[in-house]
């Protein structure tokens, strides 16, 4: 360590913008939703019951299926929207949203193995913290007017 490096400008906190924030969460909530299925492949007996057309909730019919990739695609979706959509909107989906993915993980992780709670643990955490930080979405100052 040299002289001049114990004495360097500390690191700048530049603010990280709302919608960034929450594209991010979406982002991590969507991978640990892509791994915590995959680990469930691990889960004796789980590859039998896909191979014998058994959803976690019933068989795997089209509509199950068409149901449960609809559950998926909109947290990938949100990712993008936050970003696309008008701020209003982004605000009232990503609370909504949020508190709506952290309830269905709620019920999801009931009865699971104990790396699924802790994947669902993670996965309420940041749709909960998504709807905090839409629900505190930083409001522009009032133009002064002359």
């Amino acid at each position: 360590m040299s002289a001049g490096s114990r004495f360097r400008a500390p690191l700048d906190t530049a603010p990280v913008n709302v919608r960034v924030k929450l594209a991010l969460l979406w982002a991590a909530t969507m991978f640990c939703y892509v791994y915590g299925d995959y680990f469930e492949l691990y889960v004796p007996g789980k590859l039998q019951e896909m191979i014998g057309g058994q959803l976690a909730f019933g068989p795997a019919t089209q509509g199950a299926l068409v149901g449960t990739s609809l559950l998926l695609i909109v947290p990938a979706l949100m990712v993008v929207f936050t970003v696309l959509l008008a701020p209003r909107a982004c605000r009232l989906a990503n609370i909504v949203l949020g508190v709506f993915y952290a309830l269905v993980m709620a019920m999801a992780v009931q009865g699971a193995w104990y790396f699924y709670k802790l994947f669902g643990a993670v996965e309420i955490a940041l749709t909960l913290s998504i709807a905090w930080q839409a629900w505190r979405w930083p409001r522009r100052a009032a133009e002064q007017r002359p």
